[in-house]
Formats: structure tokens, C-alpha cells, sequence
């Protein structure tokens, strides 16, 4: 059975007409976070590079302790250093320096520096669960963390094809793998307490909160003025607990606000985000588009019922095609036969 290549098309581009003619599925809302979701607020221009939030983090996920830990520059940022030592399946944060020319001046973005700390975004909207085909990844109604169930996952490894900030990590060196990443020490949420990166940090560079409190408190800040002395709350926003410091000048935005729908980590700098590696989003997350298209083409099943239907139609039309032709050659006279003898 053969289907030329004109048919073919036909077929296609019938399914195609039939699925823009048919009933267009509504685009998934974008989805909220509760009242009570909680997040961190990732100060550049507070951090002081001592990576104590890199060591409790791997003190309260078991991980094992690395007796190297020099700073490493911006991953993926053109002209500087690449490191390998990135996160990965047995780093869930990490503390990164950027740097131009000199660096002689902190929380400058022409010879300076700044410090950017990488860790799971926890999305309002993740990729990542969109993408799990078993739920192994799953978005915590109240906290808004996103969790992971290594119990349900089957290691398709969707989830980092699918996160725009390249966070879900595998364990490719062992015999049992599984997806780790930053889980906002949700163990530690449920008993009251509060992620280890921000309880060990001594400056307030990371800040725990309510993201809608955590917001109000960045945009808070970027009322400061440069070189003036301010307070800010240190570990916990309703902690009581403060410092005071003299405010950079901030770069005017607070990223994850409205990236891929936003995030529950979020970061100021001085610096353009871009410089810090973070990547340039929109505003709507790729789930939600995603699964929009998806919801469309396969709206009732329409599309796919008429692409099957009219391969079927074609494979038959095609069948009995070739039938006729065995049929006609069957019933023609081969040669010699049907004459007179002399």
C-alpha cells in the first residue's frame, strides 16, 4: 500500500482546515498562587559572598559537603569564566559572582561585580510540572513550593527540557537515579520553621516571607536613594530582626515578578538581571501557552479523528485501487489465448 506524496498532503491539510474551523478550545487562565504562598527575596546588593547558605543548604538536604568552594562566575554569561560546577544532583543552591573589567567596585555593572544566587524559581506557573507526565512534580496549594515525588517519577527527564531556568538536575551517576532540585525545604515549612539559605544568611540577602509581602518589601526599596543608610529585616520579613546598610543603586525592576508568570524567588541587583545570567522571559508562562495549544488541537478530539480518518480513507481508496488493477489483470486475455485455431 502506497500514498503518494500529493495525497498525503491532502489528508494533512484536511485536518489541518478541520481543526482552524473547529470550536476553538479557551485559553487556560494563568494560574494563582494563595494568599499564604511564601517565597525568597535574593538581595545582590546585601550578599557578601561568604556561601553559608550553600553549606546549611546541603546540611538540611543531606548532601555531601565540598572542601572547595571558590566563587564561581556567572554560568552562560558571555566573557566570563564557565563553570562547571554549576548546580547540579548534589548542589540545590548556589552563590555566583559576576564581574567586568577591573571589579573594583561592588554592585557596579562597568568594572564591578555582583554576587546572584541560583536557585529553584519555584514558578507561580511551573514547566515543570506542566511537562511531568506522572505528577511526580507537584506545586504545594498552600506554600506554593514545588515539590518532588522520586516514588512516582519514571525519569523521562521533561521537566529539564521544560524549565526555562535549567534548575531539575538527575543523578546520572547512580544506579537508582532521580530528579533533585531546590524544594524551599518544604520538610522545614511544615514544621514552622524556615528555608536553611535564609536562616543561615547573616546580611539578609536572603529574605523569607509571604511573596506578596516580599514583593512589597522590594518595591519598598527601590524607593531608596542611593548611598543612604536603610533598615533591612534579616531572615524572615516578620521576624523583627534587622540591619542597617547603605542602599546601592538598584537596577529598577524585581525579577520573577511577572517572568513565565512569576515566580516565588525573587531577586534585585544592581546589575541587569541579563549580566547575571538569568534569562530574558515574558510574562506568560510557557505551561499555560503550552497547554492552551494542546487543548485546542485536541478539543473534542476533532483534529486527530479527522487526520486518522482521512489516513484510513486514503489506505482504503488506495486498497481497492490495487484491487481493480489485480482484477483487470486477471480478466484480460493473455496472449494466445481466445483465438482460432488455423
Amino acid at each position: 500500500m502506497n500514498i503518494d506524496r500529493r495525497d498525503f498532503f491532502k489528508v494533512v491539510f484536511a485536518g489541518a482546515a478541520t481543526a482552524l474551523t473547529a470550536p476553538t478550545a479557551q485559553a487556560r487562565p494563568p494560574k494563582e498562587l494563595s494568599p499564604d504562598a511564601v517565597g525568597i527575596l535574593y538581595d545582590a546588593t546585601l550578599c557578601i559572598g561568604c556561601k553559608v547558605c550553600e553549606v546549611e543548604c546541603k546540611a538540611a538536604n543531606a548532601m555531601p559537603m565540598s572542601h572547595d568552594t571558590p566563587l564561581e562566575q556567572a554560568h552562560g554569561v558571555s566573557g566570563l569564566w564557565d563553570s562547571g560546577n554549576d548546580l547540579n544532583s548534589q548542589n540545590l543552591n548556589k552563590i555566583k559572582i559576576y564581574a567586568n573589567g577591573t571589579a573594583e567596585v561592588k554592585d557596579r555593572e562597568l568594572d564591578g561585580y555582583s554576587f546572584v544566587k541560583r536557585n529553584c524559581m519555584h514558578c507561580v506557573d511551573p514547566n515543570c510540572v506542566s511537562a511531568c507526565p506522572v505528577s511526580a512534580l507537584t506545586k504545594d496549594p498552600v506554600t506554593g513550593a514545588v515539590t518532588y515525588n522520586p516514588e512516582a517519577c519514571i525519569g523521562c527527564r521533561y521537566c529539564q527540557l521544560a524549565c526555562p531556568f535549567n534548575i531539575p538536575k538527575f543523578e546520572y551517576d547512580k544506579a537508582f537515579p532521580k530528579i533533585v532540585k531546590c524544594e524551599m525545604c518544604s520538610e522545614r515549612l511544615a514544621e514552622g520553621d524556615i528555608p536553611a539559605c535564609c536562616d543561615a544568611c547573616p546580611t539578609g540577602a536572603s529574605l523569607f516571607g509571604r511573596v506578596s509581602d516580599l514583593l512589597n518589601e522590594g518595591h519598598r526599596r527601590l524607593t531608596f536613594q542611593p548611598s543612604e543608610r536603610q533598615e533591612y529585616p534579616v531572615r524572615r520579613l516578620d521576624g523583627g530582626e534587622t540591619r542597617t546598610a547603605e542602599v546601592a543603586t538598584y537596577y529598577p525592576k524585581i525579577y520573577g515578578e511577572t517572568e513565565t508568570g512569576g515566580t516565588q524567588s525573587l531577586l534585585m541587583a544592581a546589575v541587569p538581571f541579563e549580566k547575571l545570567g538569568l534569562p530574558a522571559l515574558g510574562d506568560e508562562s510557557r505551561a499555560q501557552l503550552s497547554e492552551t495549544i494542546q487543548h485546542t488541537l485536541y478539543h473534542g478530539m476533532m483534529a486527530p479523528t479527522v487526520l486518522l480518518g482521512g489516513l484510513v480513507y486514503a489506505a482504503y481508496r488506495h486498497t481497492h485501487e490495487d484491487r481493480e488493477e489485480t482484477s483487470g489483470d486477471q480478466d484480460r486475455p493473455q496472449d494466445g489465448e481466445g483465438r482460432g485455431h488455423d
